[in-house]
């Protein structure tokens, strides 16, 4: 998708090696906005991030204390020289924010998740070009998160950046959000030249969890880091176990190792030019046994055809999943990576199956996705 974003380097706001918004969850006083703050100046934050509006899941839970907590961030950018950046989740918010000359918005993944919440914003940003990052919606849907950043693009904007803060997911997992980091990787090979954040506090929601998904995300070749912090993070009003310290970022920032993505020794090139040839070999086998995987398949589906036999096979699908985790295991491959390699071949498998028939694969939710 060929979109004409402007580079992180030309928002005009500060960094190093990596782009970093930092602040507390929610600007709970004018103090501890200032105070938090105030442990951060050094440290070329690209803007001092803090809510003023907090959708909650329940009424009756801090919310945020609304526009009030604007005048607090002004003091923060006239004062100690840092800019400073918002949640918006309404025109409302926009005009707020615009009139108070707050240097950076974010969509939250609530709100990215609602096409008409998404656009009243667009709508009431049109004519300006503020700094504004888009987070993942809360379902792992790339086309929605896709469909926010067009609405803005549309509108006008060009200093346009994703943030990935993770999924929710139904399954018991570590983390408060799945990274799922298959999304936010495809998103970067749809929409190439956006800026790409990652969340961990929101990821993790636990804060010693946050250094190894901050650093994975570097591994990945993400621009920069959105990190909680907060001046006593007990004494939250919101999300207290996943923010941390001024002093516990400015130690977490120095024990991250910011990644490349090539390097300029001969002897690595040259190297991993023979590991990738040596990938390349394997993959065209691969493709030629996957082909001919398939060509058996249509052949088992003219003979179910035959005798009026479903396509489907659950005893048999059964078994192959049991028996290709077992196989795997020899291999150090994941149960988990098998089931899903798997279902994608049983996926194509049935679809030959199908249209081989005549009979166009239905769009429908796939039933046989055992998990």
């Amino acid at each position: 998708m060929d979109l004409s974003i402007t580079p992180l380097k030309e928002w005009g706001l500060p960094f190093k090696e990596k782009f970093l918004s930092v602040g507390p969850c929610s600007a709970e006083s004018e103090e501890q906005v200032l105070q938090t703050a105030g442990g951060l100046v050094d440290q070329r934050v690209g803007f001092f991030r803090a809510g003023i509006w907090k959708p909650r899941t329940h009424p009756g839970s801090f919310e945020g204390v609304g526009p009030e907590g604007l005048k607090w961030l002004g003091r923060v950018r006239d004062e100690l020289h840092l800019p400073v950046g918002t949640e918006v989740a309404n025109p409302d918010h926009v005009k707020a924010c615009l009139e108070h000359n707050i240097d950076v918005l974010w969509i939250g993944a609530r709100t990215t998740a609602n096409p008409f919440a998404v656009q009243a914003i667009a709508d009431a940003l049109k004519g300006t070009d503020i700094p504004l990052f888009v987070k993942n919606p809360i379902s792992p849907d790339l086309e929605l998160w896709i469909g926010a950043i067009m609405r803005l693009y549309n509108a006008g904007l060009r200093r346009i950046g994703a943030i990935h803060r993770g999924f929710s997911t139904s399954k018991k997992v570590l983390y408060r959000n799945t990274p799922n980091w298959k999304i936010p990787i495809e998103l970067k090979r749809r929409v190439p030249d956006i800026p790409l954040l990652c969340d961990p506090s929101h990821i993790c929601g636990n804060r010693e969890l946050i250094f190894s998904i901050a650093q994975e995300a570097l591994d990945l070749l993400y621009d920069g880091l959105m990190i909680e912090v907060h001046r006593n993070p007990t004494e939250a009003l919101s999300d207290s176990g996943q923010q941390i310290t001024p002093e516990q970022f400015i130690d977490l920032i120095k024990r991250l190792t910011v990644k490349s993505e090539t390097g300029d020794s001969e002897e690595f090139q040259q190297r991993i030019k023979e590991l990738r040839h040596e990938v390349d070999t394997i993959d065209e086998h691969l493709l030629k046994l996957l082909g001919t995987r398939m060509e058996i398949a249509e052949k088992m589906g003219d003979l179910k055809r035959t005798n009026n036999i479903s396509v489907y096979q659950p005893h048999r699908w059964k078994e192959i999943l049991e028996s290709r985790q077992a196989e795997g295991k020899e291999y150090d491959l994941s149960g988990e990576f098998i089931l899903h390699l798997f279902q994608l071949i049983h996926e194509e498998a049935i679809r030959r199956q199908e249209e081989e028939g005549g009979r166009k694969y239905a769009d429908n939710p796939i039933l046989w996705k055992i998990e």
